[in-house]
Parts: structure tokens; sequence; C-alpha cells
């Protein structure tokens, strides 16, 4: 009787609603589901009750959005051409349609009961929020198969801070960079599978795939994921056979059919190093062939001559790169033009190292670099100490390749900060239950806050704010008065143009993009490394001195200049060259070849239509 009396006691406890409470949070997707609508339901209040558009602030989200429109007015599924970006002929851009397909797909369906803004705003706003459940449902499978359930209560936690405190999940961020957190974070899940399925490394292999398609940042991780289940293969051998062999077959048919559903035909022959082409897709599907050969025909031979094998693999992969793609192991920007790299590339704040970083804003270094370099040290300790060593081993090799990306560009720091939660969160759970072993133990306490608040980048930040604002003159903030932000690429400042015929504008970079959104113009030059000729153009045309420039002007076909005596790449070209065109209208000295038309008050940009001179 007494043997089976606590068992009747959980039963009972389980009826009640507080029992019930308790079974619900100890399963997968009621939890998930609760964390992802808490969230999702924050951010946006938070985001829109502030919202003065529908469209993120990064140029990329505005530039997506003029390529699903093109989309949605009958551009072909293979044409990925801007035409109305760049010299005559227009910019291939480098982006996947498999992103472009559901925001079309989205305005399309909101569009049968509402105008198209209305539309347009409803589907920037469901899509990037929506992606926050594939990304908390995979890091809360990663967390509970290491942790179990405290585990993966702490990695949605967790994972929430991270969604929240960035901009990648919010209302208007329509970018691939969300899709691509969720990917990576569906990689490592599977990867962690303690059972060692095959059907776990079969969707990590599509994941890594789809990822490979989306955008070319994330393929040295995807490098790392592949060179990881190879290594398990190598060291387990026929124990890891079954899960070798459906990633690789995974893999190579995934980004097979990829290939063939996004690359134009006529570009099957072509290797580009920004996104899926020949190159990527030749290595990931010799690589995953090669590891699926691997794994049936010699996952029984030793350990030492299985390592031979792999070496095999290796030298086989890096031959077909060295013959099919060379560029692509090197930088994809190193044929970007000196003068690209120096008055823009170098400003790109997203595009900064570390070091760059460290001299213009070392009080944000932490936000970026501090969780993962903690989980990285936490990754090392724990090998050391032999604790759960498999699973730290795998976390080191993804969380350094991220790291070691983010100390190159900056914008690797948010799949850092991501995959750092999880050796985090393991320790936060034993430093958890010694606190909790020892209740009046104070230290134990203060180490295990501590330890929560050094693994949220936000944390850091905050820190990293205030530290800043202590060190800034105080006295002279608030004797200044602020001054008036006066835009150069909103609608209203853009309006000029809408009273002119369609033609070709020539303005700063960051101006392109919201003249392609807000008007039916041509842009010589838009924020991206394929149009070289047309930012070249447009930068030599504030170089050169005014008569010079107006030949830049007849010979790019421009009918209208934007000057923005704001903008900081406009400021740098007049501080370079003070006998320069935008020296000049700077100064007030209008060429006669340029006529201003008229300026809003509030707008911070003028515009000229150039009228050629007689000869």
């Amino acid at each position: 009787m007494n043997a089976v009396q606590p068992i009747t006691h959980a039963s009972s406890a389980i009826d009640t609603p507080r029992g019930r409470i308790r079974d619900l949070l100890t399963r997968l997707w009621p939890t998930v589901i609760a964390y992802s609508v808490i969230f999702a339901a924050v951010i946006l209040v938070t985001r829109l009750s502030g919202a003065t558009d529908y469209v993120g602030p990064d140029n990329d989200d505005g530039m997506r959005l003029v390529e699903v429109r093109d989309f949605l007015a009958g551009q072909g599924w293979f044409d990925l051409m801007q035409y109305r970006l760049g010299l005559a002929g227009g910019t291939l851009m480098h982006w996947s349609r498999l992103i472009d397909l559901p925001i079309a797909s989205l305005i399309w369906f909101f569009g049968l009961f509402a105008p198209r803004e209305t539309a347009e705003a409803l589907a920037l706003a469901v899509w990037p929020v929506s992606l926050i459940l594939p990304a908390m449902l995979a890091m809360a499978v990663a967390g509970r198969r290491i942790g179990g359930v405290a585990g993966m209560h702490i990695s949605l936690g967790l994972t929430g801070l991270v969604i929240y405190a960035g901009n990648r999940f919010a209302p208007g961020a329509i970018d691939h960079h969300n899709a691509q957190l969720a990917l990576v974070a569906t990689m490592i899940a599977m990867l962690l599978d303690p059972e060692r399925r095959a059907w776990s490394y079969a969707v990590a292999g599509v994941a890594a795939a789809i990822a490979i398609a989306i955008g070319a940042e994330t393929t040295p991780f995807v490098a790392a994921v592949c060179l990881t289940v190879a290594l398990l293969w190598a060291w387990e051998g026929e124990d890891f056979a079954a899960a070798a062999k459906a990633f690789g077959l995974a893999l190579a048919l995934a980004i097979s059919i990829l290939f063939f559903a996004t690359v134009p035909p006529r570009l099957y022959s072509m290797v580009t190093c920004d996104n899926l082409s020949l190159g990527y897709y030749s290595l990931a599907a010799i690589g995953g062939g090669l590891l699926l050969f691997s794994a049936v025909f010699a996952s029984r031979l030793t350990r030492l001559l299985r390592f031979a094998a792999l070496a095999v693999v290796g030298a086989g992969v890096f031959g077909s790169a060295i013959v099919i793609a060379p560029q692509c192991l090197s930088d994809p920007l190193a044929s970007l033009d000196p003068m690209l790299v120096e008055l823009w590339l170098k400003n790109v704040s997203e595009a900064q190292s570390v070091f760059v970083l460290g001299r213009t804003d070392p009080f944000s270094l932490g936000a970026f670099y501090a969780a993962g370099l903690f989980g990285i040290a936490v990754c090392i300790f724990r090998i050391v100490q032999r604790d759960r060593v498999q699973i730290h081993l795998v976390l080191l090799l993804l969380l350094t390749t991220s790291w070691a990306i983010a100390l190159v560009q900056v914008r690797g720091a948010t799949f850092s900060n991501l995959i750092s939660i999880l050796p985090l969160a393991l320790l936060i759970i034993d430093i958890r239950r010694i606190s909790n072993g020892d209740s009046e133990n104070v230290a134990a306490a203060f180490v295990y806050i501590v330890t929560v608040l050094a693994s949220v980048p936000a944390a850091w930040a905050v820190g990293g704010g205030l530290i800043s604002m202590q060190t800034e003159n105080a006295a002279q903030k608030k004797t200044a008065e602020p001054a008036k932000k006066i835009s150069c690429t909103s609608q209203e400042a853009l309006a000029p143009l809408a009273g002119l015929p369609a033609g070709l504008v020539s303005a700063p970079s960051e101006m392109g993009v919201p003249i392609l959104r807000f008007t039916q113009n041509r842009v010589l030059s838009a924020p991206y490394h394929r149009n070289q000729g047309g930012m070249l153009t447009e930068l030599h045309i504030g170089l050169a001195e005014p008569q010079e420039a107006e030949a830049f002007l007849k010979g790019a076909g421009v009918t209208v200049l934007a000057f923005c005596p704001k903008d900081p790449q406009t400021r740098e070209i007049a501080k370079l060259k003070p006998d320069g065109l935008y020296a000049a209208l700077g100064k007030g000295n209008i060429p006669p070849y340029l006529e201003p038309l008229p300026k809003p008050a509030d707008a911070g940009v003028q515009f000229f239509r150039y009228r050629p001179t007689t000869n």
C-alpha cells in the first residue's frame, strides 16, 4: 500500500488545475506556442505603436518589397533583374525567390479584401512575426534534447529575449536574415538528437540546402555543420551510419531540387559566390554524395580507416572547389572597386569588423561578442572537465565558426548570440541547482543572477549604453538644442519626383531604395555590390568638377540629380573633392545645366532637373 501511495497522489495532482498546467509546461508544442504568442504579441504592440512606416528601416527590407512588387506585376520566377537599378539594362540581384514567394502570396491574399498598401502592410507584419514560431520551436527542441524540460524553458526565454532585442523578426523586416536564423536553429537542434535518428539528420540536410539557397551568408556555418556530421560518422562508425546517410542524401537531393527550381537555365554554368549557383550547388551535392557513399561502404572499417576515408572526401570536395569555384574560396567582395570600398563599404555598419567597431563604437562590443565568447569558454571548460563532451564539442565547433565570422563582419553576431544560448542554458541549469540546494548561500544566488544576465546580449547592450552615457559631456548635451530631423528619403521628401516623367535619378546610394519604392523612376545607385557600375558613376558625378560632371550625367542618361547635404557619403565626397560638383552645390553654386525643382519645406533633399547645355 505504501509503495503505490505516491503514484496515486501524483495522479490526483495532475487532475487539479495546477497539475494540468504543470503537465502542459512539460510538453513541447503547447510550451512553444505559448512562448511564441507572448513574444509575438509583445513585439507587435511595442514596435507597431511607434511605427511610422510598415517597411523595416533596413534598405534590404525596402528592396525586397520592390522585388516582390515586380514579381506580382508579372516579372518571371527566374528573372531576378532589377531593371530600374544601375546603368542601362539593370542589375542582376543575388536574392532568392524562396523569400519573395511567401511575401507575395500574403500580399495577394490580403489584397483580395484590402487596398494594395494595406495588403502590403499586413503581409509585412505577418511574415517576420510568423517566423518566430519555427525559430522558437527549433531552440526549444535543442534545449530539451540537451537539458530536459528546464533546458527547453531557459532556451525559449533566452531566445525570446534575443528575438525581441533585435529587429530581425519585427514587423516590416522582410529580408532573409530571420529565415536564416530559424534554419540555423533547426540545424543545431537536429544535430543534438541524442538518439541519432535518421530523420533528424535528414531535416538538418534539408535545412542546410535551404539556407544555402536563401543566401550565402550562412555558407560557412553550413560547411561547419557538414564537417560536424562527417566527424561524428568517422568517430562513431556504424552506430552513426544511418544518420550520416540521411544527412548526405537529404543535402544532395534538396540542393539539387533547389538549384533547378530557382536558378535560371541560362545561368546553370555560371559561378557566383554571393548566391546559389553552380559553385555552391556542386560542392554541396558532391560533399553530400561522398558522405553518403562513405557511410554506405566504409562504416564498418576501423576508426583510423574511417578518418582516412573522410580525408579523401575532404580532398575531393576541396579539389572540386579549386576546379569549379576557386574564386569562392576568398572574400566574395574582394573584387569590389577600391573607391567603393573606401566610400561605401567601410561605412556599412553590418559589414564592419570587430576592430573597426572597437574604434568607432567600443561600448557596443559586449552586445555583439560577449555572450558568444562566454559560450565558447563554457564549452571549453565542459570539455576539459569531461562533462557531456560530445554535446559541447558540437556546440563549440558551430559557435566558434559563427563567432569567427562575426569578428570579420559584425552581422554574424546574431547567429553566434543565438547558438550561445544552448551551452549557457546548461550552465544556468547547473548553477540554479546549486543555488536551490543551498537557499541561504548568497554567493550562489549572486553567481546565478550574474550568469543569467551575462547570457543575454541585451544586458551587455544596456551596460555598454550606460557606460557610453557616462562618458559623454552631459552639460554640452543639455545646452545644445536638438536638431530637427529632416529626411532625404521619406515619401514626402521625394514628392517632387512625382510631377516628372519617369527617368533616371542620380542620388546617393542610401536614397536609391526609397526612390525605387515610392516612384517609378530608375536610379543609378543603391547599396548593393552587384551594382558597381551605377554606384561608381554616381560617385564620379559628385567628385568631378561641374563641367566634367555634366559628361557623366549625359553619358549615363540622367534626367534628375538629387543632392542631400546631410548624407554621410555626400559629405565625405564634398570634403574629399572641394572643387567637385557636390562641394559646389553645398556652397550654393549651381551649374547652368541643373534646374532646381520646388522643394518641400521639411525635406532635406534638393532635386535638380538636368538640362544638357548646347555646344
